[in-house]
């Protein structure tokens, strides 16, 4: 097999890449009236669906399959099974296109066999090795699993008005993956990387951080756009601005491949300040989407995507002024999309465009120098 399925990372990311490209360069001319888009899902349902379901969850794919096999020292799907895993969750993104052709119970199941797939793939080694710590993906897995079939369930008509709030729960479980994972590994990464950096750990803090997210995510999908959300969010971006404050040191701004996680995470903050001052109608609740999916989810993946890439292709942990002008536009991308139409709404058609284009610039850039390190083997000669 092509080294590219050796290890989940190198096609995940690179489809993940190649997606965020082709969908967005798909999207914004569709936004705003240039390209009619006919899709299973609907013109409007089309893009919140594949930024949840299908870009992050292949970013999500790959990161998990490569940190379980960390995690267990056993293998996750490589070779044969790694390709036709890629192949589910690649024709759950090309079937939608032909709904007019083939039956929507068939793009249906295709696109909701992904998740479940891959549950087996990390939680076999995970059972087998004792990760009870760890385990604690399957529920959230099976959580977005739920969340996307709610949208299916809707489209097939099953279920009435459920697919905004299930796209909502998918988004909001995202968040609380970054959240639990970015406490993890952001100050590991930081501490590795700037020696003799003292990372501030609060106990307390730390808790609150994911439980106030969990509550919020519970809040969000049965009491949307409430005061009991807002006050949730509230304490959510409290907790997660200390936790975020502890991490910092001005050491970190020289390096690009750390700056880009500290943002990241920092965008989590805003989308839940956001958040809260929409249930208190400060802001429209409209606007309150893109700072965690830009801004969190956009640019913590690309972030998390360059460093892992060269951590597992033993390469040096650093990355070129192409790369750090990567991560700038993508921040700039959550800017005006995230919170400039909260100010300039009169805008709003401009913003979106010129957010749209920043965001395609960062991906572009990313595949254009990735897609050579995620295709050739480790530098050291070890598999992976």
């Amino acid at each position: 097999m092509p080294v590219l399925f050796a290890l989940g990372f190198r096609p995940f990311f690179l489809l993940s890449g190649l997606f965020a490209v082709l969908s967005i360069a798909l999207w914004v001319p569709t936004f705003v009236g240039w390209l009619p888009l006919n899709s299973y899902y609907g013109q409007i349902g089309w893009h919140s669906h594949e930024m949840i379901f299908g870009y992050t969850t292949a970013v999500v794919a790959g990161f998990l399959l490569t940190a379980v096999r960390n995690w267990t020292e056993m293998d996750t799907p490589q070779g044969w099974t790694l390709a036709a895993l890629s192949l589910v969750w690649s024709l759950g993104r090309i079937l939608p296109f032909f709904s007019s052709a083939l039956p929507a119970e068939l793009i249906a199941l295709v696109d909701l066999s992904f998740l479940p797939a891959l549950a087996i793939g990390i939680g076999v080694p995970l059972v087998r090795c004792g990760e009870w710590r760890n385990l604690l993906f399957l529920p959230v897995i099976a959580l977005l699993w739920a969340a996307n079939l709610l949208v299916h369930l809707e489209i097939l008509g099953f279920v009435p008005n459920l697919a905004h709030q299930a796209v909502l729960l998918g988004l909001d479980l995202i968040v609380l993956l970054i959240v639990i994972m970015g406490g993890r590994v952001i100050p590991f990464f930081t501490e590795r990387a700037l020696e003799g950096v003292p990372i501030k750990r609060w106990t307390a803090i730390e808790w609150i951080a994911i439980i106030s997210a969990i509550a919020f995510t519970i809040g969000e999908f049965f009491f949307i756009d409430s005061r009991v959300a807002g006050v949730l969010a509230g304490v959510a971006a409290i907790a997660n601005g200390i936790r975020l404050s502890g991490w910092y040191t001005h050491r970190f701004w020289r390096i690009p491949l750390l700056w880009v996680l500290h943002l990241g995470y920092g965008w989590i903050v805003v989308g839940f300040l956001l958040k809260a001052g929409s249930a208190w109608g400060v802001v429209p609740p409209q606007f309150t989407l893109h700072a965690f999916s830009v801004g969190s989810i956009g640019v913590l993946t690309v972030g998390m995507m360059a460093r892992v890439s060269l951590g597992h292709t033993a390469r040096p942990l650093k990355v070129g002024s192409e790369m750090a002008f990567a991560f700038a536009a993508v921040n700039l991308a959550a800017v005006t999309r995230g919170l400039l139409p909260i100010l300039y709404p009169q805008w709003f058609l401009q913003l979106v465009i010129l957010s749209g284009v920043l965001w395609l610039v960062a991906f572009a850039i990313f595949v254009v120098v990735y897609a050579p390190i995620l295709m050739h083997p480790r530098l050291d000669g070890r598999s992976g």
